[in-house]
């Protein structure tokens, strides 16, 4: 396979300078795609085990204002349902300590708290995978856009030649074809990561809904008391 090798390198040693690149860039955007696609898979089964850590805390019976306490005195600062949690039971304290405030302006104003920290959350997760989904849908164009280039200039250059063979049109048009396979390198992991992780992150989704309004149900029954 050695020789493979050597006979792509020299392809694009002997490319023009735009299809060559073309090439530069889909390495790149290939580089940075893989660096991204290891990054959110770690912070996505960070978040769903996190998530599965705190139901079972906070299900056990737990005191809430325990719970509370210990989230807030911990140095590293809160993630997923544990910061859906603090949203929502601060301001639940918060308006319930005020005199003449009804229970259900205190639901309300901790179920606005915590759908904004649902928000917040769900937004750190969903960060770059919009970088993914745009890499599997352009980056097939962008190696189109070498090949064609390239193939163009190879026919422009048999212009000049009185008996063209296949041998010589065969170097150019081998280099368009590896913008095309470059192209295509790059696009199918993006596509197939970003189909997982929009999976996966539905699913945190609806565990954090579910948790909401779970949640929402213990402190209606204390704000009722």
């Amino acid at each position: 396979m050695p020789g493979a090798e050597m006979s792509i390198a020299s392809l694009f040693l002997e490319a023009s300078l735009f299809v060559k690149g073309i090439m530069l860039l889909l390495l790149l955007i290939s580089v940075v795609s893989w660096a991204l696609i290891f990054q959110r898979s770690a912070v996505l089964k960070s978040a769903a085990k996190k998530s599965r850590e705190f139901e079972d805390k906070f299900w056990s019976g737990i005191d809430l204002s325990k719970l509370s306490d210990d989230l807030s005195q911990r140095q590293q600062a809160p993630r997923g349902l544990e910061s859906l949690f603090l949203a929502g039971y601060r301001e639940f304290v918060r308006l319930r300590a005020q005199k003449g405030t009804s229970p259900e302006a205190v639901m309300d104003g901790a179920h606005r708290a915590m759908r904004v920290a649902h928000s917040r959350e769900v937004e750190k997760l969903e960060q770059h995978l919009s970088f993914l989904a745009t890499v599997g849908s352009v980056t097939p164009y962008i190696g189109l856009l070498g090949t064609v280039w390239g193939i163009m200039t190879s026919f422009i250059a048999l212009g000049s030649v009185k008996q063209a063979t296949l041998a010589m049109v065969a170097p150019g048009i081998a280099e368009a074809l590896i913008a095309t396979a470059m192209g295509l390198f790059a696009a199918i992991p993006a596509v197939i990561a970003y189909n997982r992780f929009t999976n996966r992150l539905q699913r945190i989704e609806t565990q954090y809904e579910n948790f909401l309004e779970e949640f929402s149900g213990v402190l209606h029954r204390k704000a009722h008391s």
